[in-house]
């Protein structure tokens, strides 16, 4: 059996986190935007963090696992 937990959380993570698209740290006027469709050098990098903290909690310490077969 395959274990589809990592790839789940990743592109689900990678949809949800992506600058601009749901919300953007920082933003261009404030520290946090909606919906901007806009990114900048230092968002992506937030993003990044915060993208690397959750797939660390969610398949170190937690352990999703998905067996589909």
């Amino acid at each position: 059996m395959s274990d589809w937990g990592p790839v789940f959380v990743a592109v689900v993570l990678f949809a949800l986190l992506s600058p601009g698209l749901l919300f953007q740290i920082p933003g261009r006027s404030r520290l946090v935007e909606f919906g901007t469709f806009q990114t900048s050098g230092a968002s992506i990098f937030v993003h990044s963090v915060i993208y690397f903290g959750l797939i660390a909690i969610f398949l170190l310490a937690v352990g999703v696992h998905v067996y589909i077969g």
